[in-house]
């Protein structure tokens, strides 16, 4: 392992801004689904269904290619994914029906899915047992203030100006530089050979169900992505069509909550090292229901400023995703299966909380209204509460709120 400090800095940094480029390109089409939405004739199923899409794709590729990772390095992986997927954003601005999006955002589900689990491997290979924590809080942090606070601010004003192709357009520019930026700067992982971790058998990787936590994180993790989804995916919806709010200010006010996420999902994680990880996800997990349940009180759009205040300061979801999908489960399992259990828990939650989920709720959208998804997404959180409950503490903390 590249012990140097500086690099470790340098790769922090290239690979924050890498994973909100990733979230950018994911997250931009449920911010301009207002405008092709009218072009395609689209239904509130049908957008659900394009996040769904890619979290299905995502979901399987993220365990095939890290695992291919784990054989032929990482970089190798990486750099063509994050080419990939920034050649597909430009190629969703392009397209001229429904189905042609339909199959691009599948596409870019493949592309996406590997950077998850390398690039928190390549983090947890280059950093020290007691920076590993925080800089994984920092990179993960970046979906919320790239993908969750400056996309929608950026794709709805693009869009508003020159048209939802063009966001498209926009969203995929900063890939290609950090495309460039791994290829140039990242270093691959040296690996001791003389105290190499035990190759573990096939049948081994069941023994992963052994281990209680990992089914808490899995059921965790559902209700995490069903409410970051959800919410993502409906809320621009409700905000614009139950709320009669213009387009640009569903983006400024899902902006803030996604800049309050970047703040939260750094600081908290950091604070689970000395409270511990339970009591600080039972707390996010509290508080991030407050989001999808402040859009449904009217009276709160006649002052969008504290409407604003409020989803900044209740929204946690970027930590959660630190703690319930990487750390719990990484400090829950041995070490040969620490990219096994990111990745398990990440499928579980892709395929239930990010693909199932919006499905469903677009779906009971169509019967029952709007307002019933920015319920469902608050019973994800309440989900994800649940099941913390339950887990046990795994950071070596003093604390009696550990316990």
């Amino acid at each position: 392992m590249d012990s140097s400090r500086r690099y470790e800095n340098t790769l922090v940094a290239i690979l924050f801004c890498t994973w909100g480029t990733v979230f950018l390109d994911r997250m931009s089409p449920l911010y301009v689904a207002p405008y092709f939405a009218l072009e395609f004739h689209l239904r509130n199923a049908q957008i659900g269904t394009l996040a769904s899409v890619l979290a299905i794709t995502w979901a399987a590729s993220t365990l095939i290619f890290g695992a291919l990772s784990d054989r032929v390095g990482r970089k190798p992986v990486l750099v063509p994914a994050v080419f990939a997927f920034s050649i597909l954003s430009w190629m969703s601005g392009l397209a001229g029906s429904f189905h042609q999006l339909l199959w691009i955002r599948a596409l870019m589900g493949v592309a996406e899915g590997p950077t998850w689990s390398i690039m928190t491997a390549l983090i947890e290979e280059s950093s020290p047992p007691s920076r590993r924590g925080r800089n994984i809080g920092f990179v993960v942090s970046a979906a919320a203030l790239v993908g969750l606070a400056a996309a929608p601010v950026l794709t709805t004003q693009v869009a508003a100006r020159w048209g939802w192709r063009s966001a498209f357009f926009v969203a995929g520019i900063p890939g290609l530089l950090m495309g460039t930026l791994i290829w140039k700067f990242v270093k691959e992982p040296t690996r001791d050979a003389t105290t190499p971790l035990p190759r573990p058998s096939f049948t081994a990787y069941f023994s992963l169900m052994r281990y209680p936590n990992i089914w808490l994180c899995c059921l965790g993790a559902t209700g995490f992505m069903c409410w970051l989804f959800v919410l993502n995916v409906f809320a621009p919806l409700y905000i614009t069509e139950i709320a009669h709010q213009p387009p640009t200010t569903a983006g400024l006010l899902l902006g803030a909550t996604g800049l309050g996420s970047f703040f939260l999902g750094f600081l908290l994680p950091s604070l689970s090292d000395r409270l511990g990880r339970k009591p600080v996800l039972l707390l996010m997990a509290a508080m991030s229901a407050a989001v999808p349940l402040a859009f449904l009180v009217p009276a709160l759009y006649v002052y969008p400023v504290i409407l604003a205040a409020i989803i900044f300061v209740t929204n946690s979801g970027q930590g959660i995703a630190s703690l319930v999908m990487v750390l719990i489960p990484t400090e829950s399992v041995p070490a040969q299966f620490r990219a096994t259990s990111i990745g398990l828990v990440t499928l579980v939650g892709e395929v239930i909380g990010a693909t199932a989920a919006p499905i469903v709720a677009g779906t009971l959208a169509e019967k029952y209204g709007l307002a019933l998804t920015m319920w469902l997404a608050a019973g994800g959180s309440t989900l994800l509460f649940l099941a913390a409950l339950f887990l046990r503490e795994t950071a070596q903390v003093k604390s009696s709120l550990a316990a």
